[in-house]
């Protein structure tokens, strides 16, 4: 099986966010990646604030941004062979963000089959044991063919 070179993954990954128009609107961008693992960000900015009262982050922002980690992990596996799309992602939501801070999150393909990618999320604002949101999720997934 052909595998994608850790250059190649590279490129991905700095294409990944800039090629989604919403996320370029979200300010989300590659803190890190490895194998099947992704690390992405989102500043606070007043314009996805959901709460105009408190300040707090709409969830739908936190969403939109384990989303695309998660879709960036998978994209990131070795075997990975077309572009992917969620089929399912769900997000368990534990804290509201803290004001004024960046968001983070961290993704990692856990098991991938000859047509569907799982993958683990979790996200933060600072602390990674004091996550705010964790999610699950299941990717389509097309390997590489072999040369």
């Amino acid at each position: 099986m052909t595998k994608i070179s850790r250059e190649q993954r590279e490129k991905i990954a700095k294409q990944f966010a800039k090629a989604l128009p919403f996320c370029a609107s979200l300010n989300i961008k590659l803190e890190s990646m490895d194998v099947s693992k992704a690390v992405m960000s989102m500043p606070y900015d007043k314009r996805i604030i959901g709460d105009p009262e408190t300040g707090i982050v709409h969830g739908g922002a936190v969403s939109a941004l384990m989303d695309t980690c998660c879709g960036l992990a998978v994209s990131l596996h070795p075997e990975s062979g077309k572009p992917t799309a969620t089929i399912d992602l769900r997000i368990d939501y534990m804290r509201s963000a803290t004001v004024g801070e960046q968001i983070v999150a961290e993704a990692e393909v856990y098991r991938a089959t000859r047509t569907v990618a799982f993958v683990r999320a979790f996200a933060h604002d600072g602390n990674r044991d004091n996550p705010l949101a964790s999610a699950t999720a299941a990717f389509t997934f097309s390997r590489l063919k072999e040369v």
